[in-house]
């Protein structure tokens, strides 16, 4: 890796402001792509998205001094009346679970082992996870976990799932056929979530976007391809692309400034928007956000609008973001999510080596019983401040998404076990061995509370919305 990435063309660090041939020391001493937070597709590893560049120029910025100060006894659920309002506003969507969408990754693996053993782990004890699974390390080909998966995803009131997708004929495209053959089954559909594949994808963004609508879409009579609806009725496709508006150079902790190899500027995004626009019929035109929070880049290259991925990023910055967003006349989609709680890496460290913190902090140190009703009590907190911060953004008959009749909300997510996301139950801690024990995971005493969570709210959210009236105001209405 450290090599490929000082092999980088001379002519494109010409381009770069303040980058104008690399160092004589390059070669030996280039830290690593993912040191830098640089895509490494081979090991299906993202990178840092748009927010997480910008937390790695500036540590604090993100800081939100409300989660240190959040009281002991976090918030409940949403009151009545928040819930009324919300329903009144989400009656117009005629199956209201659809629009509810849970990150999904089909990247495990258990033969060979893959993803499970990241970080120099030894599966099927030692696994890349901030927890055990209730299924143990499962394989993502396997039919039995994606049945579980999907019987555990309808019970939450969940009616679909965004595939983390890399490229065509990638381990996790060859893996959406069986998937999809089993959420169908359990009426979920699918759509898909664009991951920075290789350095180029941006030039194959209208190829990759056709391709899924026509060997996923097309060719299975769109049996379980995601069409959303608006509030008219109107379906349309919609599609995430991770890490696309970035910056063309990143800087290490020793203030070095090394080019970014899969920078893309807004044009060739546009160029690309306006092929798959130009290709695709007026009834099928879908709607493609970027993972951006800068609304005039995300103009600039053509998207539709914003939906960000990251758990880090506060609630209390969404309705600005809304706002902004919405004075461009582009959507927004902010993800109902727990926090943070990526599993520990372990030594030798790099130079630059930071430890991942729990999100929201936490005062607790180490993760006896006080940390972890601590953590359990800050990520409870973080799953109803979030659902019920995006609600209110996305329904804001003053903002974009409301007036375009749109509708989203991500979660993040059903299975990405790296990061400490997972709504998928874990194993109880009781259930765990001495040598599981021995490791560290942070296993609640109750591993399905977090889906339990989800499931009673949105089971709340739906009894309120079936109670209204399911009328559309014409007059609120704007075209796209």
């Amino acid at each position: 890796m450290s090599t490929a990435l000082a092999a980088a063309p001379a002519a494109f660090a010409a381009r770069v402001p303040g980058v104008t041939a690399w160092p004589s020391w390059i070669a030996e001493q280039t830290p690593s792509r993912r040191s830098l937070g640089l895509p490494v597709p081979e090991e299906g590893w993202h990178g840092d998205s748009s927010v997480g560049a910008q937390v790695r120029r500036d540590p604090a910025s993100l800081r939100d001094e409300r989660d240190r100060r959040r009281p002991p006894n976090t918030p409940g659920q949403p009151p009545t009346s928040d819930l009324q309002r919300f329903a009144a506003r989400l009656a117009v969507f005629r199956d209201l679970r659809r629009h509810f969408i849970f990150e999904y990754y089909p990247w495990y693996q258990a033969s060979p082992w893959r993803h499970w053993d990241e970080g120099a782990r030894t599966p099927p004890i030692d696994i890349a996870a901030f927890a055990v699974p209730a299924l143990g390390p499962y394989d993502s080909r396997d039919a039995k976990a994606i049945e579980q998966h999907a019987k555990w995803i309808n019970e939450a009131g969940v009616g679909a799932i965004n595939l983390s997708w890399w490229g065509p004929g990638s381990v996790e495209d060859r893996a959406v056929p069986l998937i999809m053959d089993v959420m169908r089954a359990h009426d979920i559909h699918v759509t898909f979530h664009l991951e920075p594949y290789a350095d180029d994808r941006a030039s194959r963004l209208a190829d990759d976007v056709l391709y899924l609508m026509r060997e996923y879409g097309e060719k299975r009579r769109w049996d379980a391809f995601l069409l959303l609806e608006d509030a008219k009725g109107v379906a349309r496709p919609v599609f995430k692309s991770f890490r696309t508006i970035i910056t063309r150079t990143v800087t290490d902790c020793r203030g070095r400034v090394f080019p970014v190899p899969d920078f893309t500027d807004d044009a060739g995004w546009h160029r690309q928007l306006d092929k798959l626009r130009g290709t695709l019929s007026a009834d099928l035109q879908p709607i493609v956000l970027a993972d951006s929070l800068d609304s005039l880049r995300t103009v600039a290259s053509g998207f539709d609008g914003m939906a960000i991925y990251d758990p880090v990023y506060p609630p209390s910055r969404w309705l600005t973001d809304a706002a902004t967003f919405s004075s461009v006349n582009k959507l927004f989609s902010f993800n109902i999510n727990p926090g943070f709680d990526r599993y520990p890496e372990r030594p030798p460290f790099g130079e630059c080596f930071s430890p991942s913190r729990f999100d929201p902090p936490i005062e607790a140190t180490g993760w006896d019983a006080t940390a972890r009703e601590e953590a359990l009590n800050a990520s409870r907190g973080r799953i109803l401040d979030s659902l019920r911060t995006t609600l209110t953004a996305q329904l804001d008959p003053a903002l974009v998404d409301a007036r375009r009749g749109f509708f989203a909300t991500y979660i993040n997510s059903f299975n990405e076990w790296h990061e400490g996301t997972a709504f998928e139950p874990t194993a109880p801690l009781a259930d765990l061995s001495p040598a599981e024990r021995a490791i560290g995971y942070h296993n609640p005493e109750n591993g399905r509370w977090r889906l339990q969570l989800l499931q009673d709210v949105l089971a709340e959210l739906t009894r309120a919305t079936s109670a209204q009236p399911a009328t559309v105001d014409e007059g609120e209405l704007v075209r796209a």
